[in-house]
């Protein structure tokens, strides 16, 4: 038996965001609670949101205390703020971080008996849902606003903690490509392969089946045709990749990922590195590794990347081809090539321990070890 979960209700365009009002009404909520970081604060961004609550006469209150990898103090906090407000739902506006600070927010307030964050790590059966969670994203690569997942930093261990829980996703999405718009060129590459990341670790999954299958290629082809014009701010490239990083995002939260991302919390933990370079730099290698695990679906991807003559290939070819355009794909949009500037060697026997423990790593294709983690990390140095 396979189980899917997607968000109620999701708004897709230029200008989704204009649909909030009507929304909070239809649901007979109040006051919101904002939780966005402070650049998009600062920058403006986040006001567009409460523009259109001013203008609809809606109450809200905003909440900033939120790390790029927000940790269990973000959280806490976040959590009295939330008391203390006398709000009834959720507005995450951001990418990654500001939604999976409001994910925890939630679950805890209506869970108090999880107030310990450390409580929610892995699969946990919650009682409550969250309370209702608008998501607005700011970035096109992690889909929070469309997953069961969310990842909070154990600053004392050094650790990410992954968190998987049904009771957390946002009962409304809005995909509006125009609070993209100001995403500067690093961070729209960097989410952009995260993006990409999601979509092809999910197809290669062990819990991949026809559904999951469906939304990743699908996913795989727009980021691919999309991501460059998105570096490039284009519409087409913004409009696109929002779209194809919600995608992703209905497939891997209901199926896993693998040991990219195994990898890459770890490395978000103890050097704060932004969790899509390290997708992405981790990405190519890990593939060339899982790919004697993936039957033919290496030849999908390849297709799905705009690889002509796949058909023809041999495996071997086919496999290649598609390693090499995920490849190509980064390069293009300026992600560095190795962990060289990231990784310190002595680090890496924790880091390979940590990323064996993630949640994440049991979905990977091919069984591993922490020596094969280990190989991994010292092979991109």
């Amino acid at each position: 038996m396979n189980r899917f979960i997607l968000n109620e209700t999701s708004y897709h365009g230029a200008g989704a965001i204009e649909a909030i009002p009507s929304e909070a009404k239809g649901r007979g909520l109040n006051k919101a609670f904002v939780c966005s970081d402070p650049d998009l604060v600062k920058f403006g961004v986040t006001k567009k949101v409460l523009d259109v609550l001013d203008a609809a006469g809606f109450p809200y209150e905003v909440y900033s205390n939120i790390k790029p990898n927000p940790t269990i103090e973000n959280v806490q906090s976040g959590v009295e703020a939330y008391k203390a407000s006398q709000a009834d739902y959720i507005i995450a506006i951001g990418g990654g971080s500001s939604m999976d600070t409001a994910k925890a927010v939630g679950i805890i307030i209506a869970n108090p008996e999880h107030a310990d964050v450390r409580s929610l790590e892995g699969a946990v059966n919650t009682k409550n849902k969250s309370v209702p969670i608008f998501a607005v994203p700011t970035t096109a690569g992690t889909a929070a606003e469309v997953t069961i997942n969310y990842v909070i930093t154990d600053a004392e261990k050094n650790r990410k903690m992954v968190c998987v829980d049904p009771h957390d996703i946002p009962v409304v999405a809005f995909i509006d490509p125009d609070m993209m718009a100001t995403m500067p060129k690093g961070l729209t590459a960097a989410t952009g392969m995260d993006a990409l990341t999601h979509a092809i670790e999910g197809y290669i999954t062990g819990g991949a089946w026809e559904l999951s299958d469906m939304f990743h290629l699908k996913a795989i082809e727009i980021i691919a045709k999309s991501l460059r014009g998105a570096v490039d701010n284009t519409p087409e490239g913004r409009e696109g990749m929002a779209l194809g990083q919600y995608i992703a995002g209905m497939g891997f939260s209901n199926v896993g990922l693998g040991i990219v991302h195994s990898m890459a919390h770890p490395l978000g933990a103890l050097y704060d590195t932004p969790h899509g370079v390290a997708n992405a730099i981790i990405l190519p290698t890990v593939m060339e590794y899982n790919a004697e695990a993936t039957g033919e679906k290496y030849r999908d991807i390849a297709k799905a990347m705009g690889v002509k003559g796949t058909e023809n290939m041999t495996q071997e070819e086919y496999r290649k081809a598609a390693i090499d355009a995920v490849k190509q794909l980064s390069e293009d949009v300026g992600i560095p090539k190795d962990l060289k500037e990231i990784v310190k060697r002595e680090d890496i026997p924790f880091l390979a321990q940590s990323a064996y423990d993630d949640a994440c790593r049991p979905g990977n294709p091919k069984e591993t070890s922490v020596e094969d983690i280990t190989k991994l990390y010292e092979s991109l140095l």
